[in-house]
């Protein structure tokens, strides 16, 4: 007891010597040398690292980057927030600027906690403070932000090999879910500007379009089978890779204007919470400029080229023989750009050849998880090179609205979903084509009489239907007529001719004769 005794009055006066060093240890650094100083840092972090169990690792907020955070460092901070913050006592909220909702934070200096695989781990987010004798333009060197990953050296391949990576994917997956999703347009080369903001290749809004496939007028069975290409494609990455094809995926949207295509698009970025890249490309001057704009859109995009028969002229085919170049020059010219169909690029315009190459060439596997679309109003007049399979791997008909559309609308508009019209209205849709647009109009309650009473909507519906049939019916009487005309027309001309052609074989025999009789 006495030997127990003396052993614990020794460690006792042990640690208090060692308590009233750290204590005074503050006050003392100012009358070190710096020297001296610097050599018993050196020496109480070789101290603890001999006796010490435990590893540290550090992930700086800028890293080997000067203006832009480490990419790591971020999602660090995103699944802090989401997976270890509830278990904090000091947190921080923010908006952050690319966010669409409030992000709460660990604090710093406050020590969260960690379980993964049975290993407790510790992090501690800090900072150093701000050197105020020195002005910089670089951000990391005004305040560097850091986080400390600390746990024993039994774990260090499993923090290394498993649980670090882990950290990144669901850091990543935690920022793709609270950003802000965003509309990109491109902007004109002679704009371009990386220094100045909004004046880069794209220029960007927030997404806040309400579009989603339980609101889109179409049959359900198509909706569907859309849908679960969708979500087979976002879910595929390792299946491209072993098929060896690059991860994107092309629709075409086709049919008459008004039958959803935009909102079509919209409904998909939602589904799939992409970003949108709306690609003008009457302000791309040639093939070069078309691919640093794929090059500078992100993963996880949907990039959109609408009207692209109105954009710029891919009806024509291929080079062909001179003679049929010449043939086509001699054309209609419709005033609208011009897309060469040459395989040579003259450094001005965008050629055929640049746009299937942006499509499904070797620069479209820069990146990955990008969807490319097209909308047209005319499909037989593109191309069959652009809209092959493999470049444009879903042909999606934007039709008329029939009866299963139409009951889409009714929930969405009236929230009504049987009615003693529907049966007319179904025969009526049946015999009538009008856009999902035409029918959305008349049944959006915009007065106060319709506010109160679906049955006017559905009833004006009726109306509008029955005058859209009976000017379609007009019209194709007046087409009849015409054609009939135009038949009768070319008839006759036929007979004049044939008469003409008559009269004149049979000068021409007279004449013949004249001329023997005369010989």
């Amino acid at each position: 007891m006495a030997v127990a005794g003396m052993v614990l009055d020794k460690w006792g006066a042990v640690w208090s010597g060692l308590a009233s060093l750290v204590f005074l240890w503050p006050m003392l650094q100012n009358h070190i040398p710096t020297g001296l100083r610097q050599w018993l840092t050196i020496l109480a972090d070789k101290l603890t690292t001999l006796f010490s169990p435990y590893l540290q690792i550090t992930i700086s907020e800028y890293g080997d980057h000067r203006f832009r955070r480490s990419d790591f460092f971020l999602a660090v901070e995103a699944y802090l927030s989401h997976a270890c913050a509830r278990r904090a006592r000091r947190l921080k909220a923010d908006l952050g600027r690319d966010a669409k909702n409030l992000q709460v934070s660990v604090d710093d200096h406050q020590e969260v906690t960690d379980d993964f695989r049975d290993a407790m781990l510790w992090w501690y987010p800090s900072n150093k403070p701000t050197r105020a004798s020195v002005i910089s333009f670089y951000p990391a060197d005004d305040e560097r932000r850091l986080y400390r990953l600390v746990f024993h050296r039994r774990h260090r391949d499993l923090v290394l090999d498993e649980y670090l990576p882990h950290v990144l994917a669901e850091g990543r997956a935690v920022t793709v879910r609270n950003r802000q999703r965003r509309l990109f347009t491109n902007n004109a080369s002679n704009n371009w500007n990386p220094y100045r903001s909004g004046n880069g290749i794209w220029s960007h809004v927030p997404f806040e379009h309400p579009a989603n496939f339980d609101t889109l007028a179409m049959d359900p069975d198509k909706k569907a089978a859309i849908t679960d290409d969708l979500m087979a494609f976002k879910e595929s990455k390792d299946y491209y890779v072993s098929v060896g094809k690059a991860w994107k995926r092309g629709y075409l949207l086709y049919g008459p204007p008004g039958t959803g295509k935009s909102t079509m698009i919209a409904a998909m970025a939602n589904f799939l919470d992409y970003d949108v890249y709306d690609l003008e490309l009457t302000a791309v001057k040639n093939n070069t400029e078309l691919r640093k704009l794929y090059i500078e859109t992100t993963g996880k995009s949907i990039i959109v080229i609408e009207d692209i028969d109105c954009s710029v002229d891919l009806t024509s085919k291929r080079k062909k023989a001179s003679g049929d170049k010449k043939a086509s020059s001699e054309g209609e010219d419709d005033n609208k750009p011009k897309l060469p169909t040459e395989e040579k690029d003259d450094g001005t315009k965008v050629t055929l050849s640049g746009l299937l190459n942006f499509i499904d060439g070797l620069w479209s596997a820069c990146g990955g998880e990008r969807i490319i679309i097209f909308t047209t109003n005319h499909k037989e007049k593109l191309d069959p090179a652009l809209i092959r399979r493999g470049r444009m791997d879903v042909h999606i008909e934007m039709s008329y609205c029939r009866f299963e559309a139409f009951k889409v609308l009714a929930k969405n508009y009236l929230g009504v979903e049987k009615h003693e019209l529907f049966g007319e209205i179904r025969q009526l849709l049946e015999e009538t084509d009008v856009s999902p647009a035409d029918v959305a109009e008349n049944l959006m309650p915009m007065s106060k009489k319709k506010k109160k009473d679906p049955d006017a909507c559905l009833a004006g519906l009726i109306e509008a239907l029955n005058k859209a049939k009976e000017e379609a019916a007009a019209k194709a009487k007046e087409e009849a007529e015409a054609a009939a005309k135009a038949k009768e027309e070319e008839a006759e001309a036929k007979q004049k001719e044939a008469a003409e052609a008559k009269a004149k074989e049979a000068a021409d025999a007279k004449e013949e004769d004249e001329g023997k009789a005369n010989g």
